[in-house]
């Protein structure tokens, strides 16, 4: 059979004289369809790549090209994207030549052997994607996290590691049951409906004036943008480096057709911002697949996989956004031309003499064209700065946090140094690393989860440590990093507040409108430095959801305005990836978490304690079943104490539950630190880093709640600080080694599961500029 498919498809076929270049795979036909594959998505990285670089250079970026930027993978996130893209085309081009043949619809891999399928993962990279590391050439292990996560669990060692899959807890729900968008066929009904367009959606349930802004009577600007630096410490989502369709070559920034991997937002009639017209459109790119999902059949057999989704960072709580999440750029954020231990920092701007963050390499970025640097001789554009994660730039607020973090991790290594001058570079950075890695485990699950989910999940999911369990799967939830982890987009304020040494409005440096803090790091370098952002954070509230006015101008109207009047719009877009990746409906989660499941106006008005938004939403979606998951999340009122309802309260501590339960490196795991090391970390702080890093000198002891009588600021004297005593080298060995502890606490991260034959696959190079 394969051999007369080989001689009818005469286009995918290499001709018998000729000689295959690379890998053989077994069969012609596979091999040139894997060529022909390879150059059709190489030759679209190409044009896509030098498309925003030519845009980037002539100033003229539209707010697409600034979203793509920030959502590109990068490294081995690229290569891993690469790869799944490689192998879905040569399985895309086989079923298009065996469709052609045959007149009628087949899966084209049952046609194939198991052996060119086994060789087609491996020549296109896939096979490096589950490869197994063998975790006991790995050193230190016991003691510090790798930068990829890989070997946290010492059982399955690419559990909660970068560039793994997104995990599902309720099965996908694709138009096509493998890998189109639902709604993709927008003449398919799902539950006897058709579901809404998602701008329709923005449209009539979340918007709002800025004019219309109800203040948080409760919590700080900090509790916002600190959930923002948290989740991209454990999330990102990379889109398709395309903007060109693999199948019909359309352009996604000059065509509104659906073809993958352009999946535009069409605009609704009458719509009061945009022109509705056939050819008008909101740009979308879909999220980059894992490798062999959505196209290649379970171990090539039985039905395909559905198409998922990966995660270029750590599912841990580890400061992957300030140290990196790959091995390549941990050590470029290093500098490595000092022996304490530090992190690199900017070598041409302080901020008062206190240090920035370093520029980024690329010569050509969104950054460069809001700003320039003069000196007596040329002038020249202001770089984005870097950091372990590329959204570093994104808004002012958030590179105020890490810049506030870098300068910590510097702070302690030169402490660590003065205790330990026997240390060398490597033992300072780590356990400097390792310290602040608790940092953010105290400081999420302490102060700030009570805030969000309220005491009743705090009390029953995420209070008390039950200690780590490798059975425990920590990896991200599709449903929480594209739904439920977007809840404090309703939180954000038209404006940041920069506030002088009285906390007032800087005279000098007044409040920012938010469409204007949009990757300016100039702001930073020229307009008074993190401080007076950092005082706005935590001196000012956060914007209540509130359901009648849910998201601001900013995000919905002018995201990303700064450089195009068609600016898009984030709940839009927030709704469409729901949708890209798959994600089943309102009730379906509601039912996941135990919660009721409303079937008509009257029931979801209660649930929703509003008739009238009840009655909007099922104008728009005709069932309750079909709500959008992120936009019914965010429509529930708050759970007691929290700052979400009930549905997404119960998906993020399901998610910080696994995440703390499945860290073997959690910092109250015994043996992980000694137990005066704990109890030492028990009294930092958020305020207390902004005192030791800033000209700051009062600040209030809980930064996420707003002054008040309760919460007053306090002189940065009276803050109590981490004692870094329990950290002084002792006989028994350096750093946080325990080996001679007489702590009595017997659990064991110190054991390693047998050799393992080493894999010598190939991996394809990526020979692009990143």
């Amino acid at each position: 059979m394969l051999f007369f498919l080989f001689f009818m498809l005469g286009i995918c076929l290499v001709p018998i004289h000729s000689k295959p270049t690379g890998e053989y795979l077994g069969s012609p036909f596979l091999q040139h369809c894997f060529e022909e594959a390879k150059k059709t998505v190489d030759d679209a990285y190409k044009y896509s790549r030098e498309e925003i670089l030519r845009r980037v250079r002539r100033d003229v970026v539209s707010p697409h090209d600034a979203l793509r930027l920030l959502k590109q993978p990068r490294g081995d996130t690229r290569s891993a994207v690469r790869s799944a893209d490689y192998m879905a085309q040569t399985l895309r081009l086989v079923h298009d030549r065996v469709h052609r043949v045959h007149k009628r619809s087949l899966n084209a891999t049952d046609l194939l052997s198991p052996e060119d399928l086994a060789k087609l993962v491996l020549i296109t990279g896939c096979a490096a994607r589950v490869r197994l590391p063998q975790c006991n050439t790995t050193p230190n292990l016991n003691k510090y996290r790798t930068a990829t996560s890989v070997c946290n669990n010492l059982n399955n060692p690419r559990l909660g590691a970068s560039n793994t899959p997104f995990t599902r807890w309720l099965p996908a729900e694709y138009d096509d049951g493998i890998s189109q968008p639902k709604g993709w066929n927008r003449n398919r009904k799902f539950n006897n409906f058709l579901l809404p367009l998602v701008r329709q959606v923005s449209n009539n349930i979340l918007r709002t004036t800025d004019a219309g802004v109800v203040n948080d009577t409760e919590f700080s600007y900090m509790l916002t943008f600190f959930g923002q630096w948290n989740d991209h410490d454990i999330t990102f989502t990379p889109v398709s480096p395309s903007t060109v369709s693999f199948s019909t070559g359309v352009k996604c920034d000059q065509s509104c057709e659906q073809s993958e991997p352009c999946n535009p937002i069409p605009i609704p009639p009458g719509d009061p911002r945009l022109p509705s017209n056939p050819d008008s459109c909101l740009l979308a790119v879909r999220s980059a697949p894992v490798c062999g999902t959505g196209s290649l059949p379970s171990d090539f057999i039985g039905e395909p996989d559905k198409r998922e989704q990966i995660n270029g960072l750590t599912a841990f709580l580890d400061l992957g956004q300030v140290y990196g999440s790959e091995e390549t750029l941990a050590l470029n954020l290093r500098n490595l031309s000092s022996d304490a231990g530090l992190l690199r920092v900017n070598t041409e701007f302080t901020d008062n003499g206190r240090e920035l963050l370093a520029f980024h390499p690329l010569k050509v970025q969104t950054c460069a064209t809001r700003r320039r640097i003069t000196n007596n001789t040329s002038a020249r554009e202001v770089p984005c700065f870097i950091a372990g994660d590329g959204r570093v730039d994104e808004n002012i607020a958030l590179t105020s946090i890490h810049t506030l973090f870098v300068r910590e991790h510097n702070r302690l290594a030169r402490e660590l140094k003065r205790l330990n001058p026997q240390w060398d570079s490597e033992t300072l950075y780590q356990e400097a690393r390792k310290i602040m890695g608790a940092y953010t485990q105290v400081f999420v699950f302490r102060d700030y989860l009570p805030h969000i989910v309220g005491s009743d999940a705090m009390r029953n999911q995420l209070g008390h440590y039950p200690g780590y369990n490798p059975n425990v799967d920590p990896s991200i939830s599709n449903v929480f990093a594209t739904a439920a982890y977007r809840f404090a987009h309703l939180t954000v304020q038209p404006v940041f507040l920069r506030l002088d040494e009285n906390y007032r409005e800087h005279p000098q440096f007044p409040s920012v409108p938010l469409f204007k803090a949009f990757f300016t790091p100039w702001r930073v370098i020229f307009e008074g430095g993190i401080d007076p952002l950092l005082r706005g954070l935590i001196n000012s509230p956060a914007k209540m959801n509130v359901q009648d006015h849910m998201m601001v101008d900013a995000l919905r109207e002018r995201l990303f305005q700064f450089v195009r009047l068609l600016a898009s719009d984030l709940g839009s877009l927030n709704i469409q990836r729901g949708r890209d990746h798959g994600l089943p409906g309102y009730n379906a989660w509601r039912k996941f978490c135990g919660l009721s499941q409303p079937r008509n106006k009257e029931e979801l008005g209660r649930v929703l304690n509003n008739n009238d938004l009840a009655q909007r939403l099922l104008q728009l979606y005709g069932t309750p079943n079909n709500i959008d998951v992120w936009l019914g999340g965010v429509a529930e009122p708050f759970v007691k104490d929290g700052r979400v309802g009930p549905l997404f309260a119960c998906l993020i501590s399901t998610q910080f539950q696994k995440i703390r339960q499945g860290d073997r490196l959690w910092y109250k795991n015994p043996g992980v630190f000694t137990p005066e090391q704990r109890a030492a970390l028990s009294s930092a702080s958020l305020s207390k880093i902004i005192c030791d890093n800033t000209g700051i000198t009062s600040v209030p002891k809980d930064p996420f709640t707003i002054t008040s009588n309760k919460n007053r600021l306090t002189p940065c004297s009276d803050i109590p600080g981490l004692d870094l005593s329990a950290w002084r080298e002792s006989l028994c060995g350096s750093g946080s080694d325990t080996s001679c502890s007489e702590d009595d606490e017997t659990e064991d991260v110190n054991e390693l599961p047998e050799d393992e034959d080493p894999d010598d696959d190939p991996t394809p190079s990526d020979n692009e500029i990143q």
